[in-house]
């Protein structure tokens, strides 16, 4: 399965607690601070609630 990295590259501050709640399952802790996951449906679906927030790489 192909991988995926994640930057968080807006604050989120000011979002509904569930994008907050997202942006920590992630595993995203600061800014501009990058992570790395498998491609599953499971990381994509949670991607897309939160692209605003994110910049998405693909390895």
């Amino acid at each position: 399965m192909s991988k995926v990295i994640i930057t968080q590259v807006r604050s989120a501050i000011n979002r509904t607690k569930r994008q907050k709640d997202t942006i920590v399952a992630l595993g995203i802790k600061k800014l501009n601070n990058p992570v790395e996951h498998e491609a599953t449906p499971q990381i994509l679906g949670m991607i897309r609630k939160v692209t605003h927030l994110v910049k998405v790489e693909t390895k």
